[in-house]
């Protein structure tokens, strides 16, 4: 069955540890549902389907989570009958909602620390979204990797947001913006014509990641809105929304380390350290100021991992396994028991609702 095709997927049931609830903002979602009102699609009949109060959306700093998003995303695919719903590019510079990440962004002196402070304040906007850059020679990819919820990520949502950014780095320097490649996790569709007049560049399917690169020129190019006293400010605004999340940021950024390490192994907590550039006592001095532990947020971001993968059918439980960095499938299965009430399979069955829902 198509993906477009599928209905959408409620929480599976049964005895499991609850994983902390990630969220994104209700600002940002708003945009995503205008950009749904434009493609044509009845808004408020499509809130009211999926269970949510339209008046919760518009109370200040009000977070929707991660799942009833994947929710909406699926409902408004099936109604619209359209596997690339939000692939163009007005749409996704008219109705993204960044907020006071965006106007940080525009207060920096260049592409590349516009595009570090979206790291480092993506949870203001998603908590469930890990935004980060890996230089190459050629110049910078953009990674995206959506992650915390139970149900699997709409490809469309991935889609539309690695455009988002795109978007917003073509409005920061003025400039019409080349990529210079683009990766997704997911399988090649019938036609990607819309895909590569979106972003216009190379796409690669079935990659690692879901990535766009763009060159070391682009990084480089200065903003014409630089203000670094206002730029200030908002970090001061935004600093205070992370603490207000418990987005502490040692913690956020262990749990990010450990991801990028775990398909290599279980990562050991002096390469953690040195890989954030902090010595082995200084990052425990700082997990203990925070009341947490390595071996929590080893757990914790396994777990969250887990969810992803095995929600995922592309992925076998023996890759599960492996991209989590157990050694032995054996602990991993006893992981799953301890984390969600079930083994991995049995999981897995009761995320979708019926052993047809396969690519």
């Amino acid at each position: 069955m198509p993906h477009a095709q599928r209905r959408p997927q409620r929480r599976p049931d049964g005895p499991r540890q609850q994983p902390e609830l990630r969220t994104s903002s209700a600002a940002w979602l708003e945009g995503v549902l205008s950009m749904f009102e434009a493609e044509g699609l009845d808004v408020p009949s499509l809130l009211r389907e999926a269970g949510f109060d339209p008046d919760s959306l518009h109370r200040q700093n009000a977070r929707v989570p991660v799942d009833e998003i994947s929710v909406l995303w699926q409902l408004a695919v099936a109604r619209a009958g359209k596997p690339t719903l939000g692939l163009h590019r007005d749409l996704a510079a008219t109705h993204s909602k960044l907020g006071t990440v965006g106007h940080a962004m525009s207060c920096s002196a260049d592409l590349s620390e516009a595009l570090t402070r979206l790291t480092r304040y993506m949870a203001v906007i998603s908590d469930a979204t890990a935004f980060s850059m890996q230089p190459e020679a050629r110049g910078c990819w953009m990674v995206m990797e959506h992650t915390g919820g139970s149900l699997p990520i709409p490809r469309q949502r991935v889609e539309y947001a690695l455009l988002t950014v795109l978007m917003q780095c073509q409005w920061l320097t003025r400039r019409k913006l080349q990529p210079l490649a683009l990766e997704f996790v997911y399988p090649a569709p019938t036609d990607d014509r819309l895909h590569r007049e979106a972003f216009g560049c190379p796409i690669r399917y079935n990659a690692p990641a879901n990535r766009l690169l763009l060159s070391g020129a682009d990084m480089a190019m200065p903003l014409p809105t630089y203000h670094p006293t206002l730029g200030e400010m908002q970090e001061h605004l935004l600093d205070d929304q992370l603490n207000l999340l418990g987005q502490t940021t040692t913690s956020t950024l262990v749990c990010a380390e450990i991801a990028r390490r775990l398909p290599h192994g279980e990562p050991r907590r002096q390469d953690v350290a040195a890989g954030l550039g902090l010595a082995e006592r200084t990052l425990q001095r700082r997990l203990q100021e925070e009341s947490v532990s390595f071996q929590s947020l080893l757990d914790r971001t396994r777990r969250e991992l887990a969810q992803q993968y095995l929600a995922e059918d592309r992925h076998t439980l023996t890759d599960v396994a492996d991209m989590l960095g157990f050694v032995d499938s054996s602990n991993f299965f006893r992981a799953c028991k301890r984390w969600f009430g079930l083994p991995p399979a049995q999981y897995r069955a009761r995320i979708w609702d019926t052993p047809a829902l396969a690519h």
